[in-house]
């Protein structure tokens, strides 16, 4: 019997588009305010959280039949915790200048609503296995959006992509400017709208009322 067939197969891949925690669930949007202005950070970010919220959902799926229910939250909080403290530690000794630019965001991963609601909703009720596909799933559904946001914010903002210009010196001297608005923190906010807005204009099913 194969480890990603049926039902497992759709909890990896749902949260890519159909039940994606962002655009769906409206989770997690916050973040994406504040990373989204340069594509490198958005990357981190969302590895981050695809692997916290990955092995805390495996932590808690393992231990969620010892868990008194009156301190679950502080059981759930406190794995989290151990988790960002680990990934923080892990930046700041291979990615330091990134884990700069992250700043006080890496730690608020364990205020992000994604991970509260998957351990919530899935980890202390399901196995192992399953746990840690929905974690990958809802983290990289995450990041999905984290990136395309990054790649125009960027693109648009600064003329760059990963630091490195990518408009042509021509264009500028032909009279192209940098979309300033692009790398202000509203303008996450309204590109994450527009994406919603493309994703339910083709999946009609989605719409209210539909």
């Amino acid at each position: 019997m194969g480890l990603l067939t049926g039902k497992n197969k759709e909890i990896l891949l749902g949260p890519l588009s159909r039940n994606n925690p962002v655009i769906i669930q409206m989770l997690g949007i916050c973040s994406a305010l504040a990373v989204t202005a340069k594509l490198e950070p958005a990357i981190v970010m969302a590895i981050s959280v695809t692997i916290v919220v990955a092995f805390a959902n495996v932590i808690i799926s393992l231990i969620r039949n010892s868990i008194p229910n009156r301190i679950r939250i502080i059981v759930q909080l406190v794995v989290v915790a151990a988790l960002v403290t680990v990934v923080s530690e892990v930046l700041k000794a291979f990615a330091f200048e990134v884990s700069k630019q992250l700043s006080v965001f890496i730690g608020l991963i364990i205020t992000n609503c994604i991970l509260m609601g998957r351990l919530e909703a899935f980890a202390l009720g399901n196995r192992p296995w399953a746990s840690f596909l929905d974690g990958i799933g809802n983290g990289l559904g995450y990041g999905i959006i984290l990136v395309v946001i990054a790649f125009v914010r960027e693109l648009f903002g600064s003329g760059t992509l990963f630091g490195f210009t990518v408009i042509p010196a021509f264009a500028y001297e032909a009279g192209y400017v940098n979309n300033g608005l692009m790398i202000m923190p509203p303008m996450a906010l309204i590109l994450c709208a527009v994406i919603i807005w493309v994703h339910r204009s083709r999946n009609k099913e989605l719409q209210e009322g539909g």
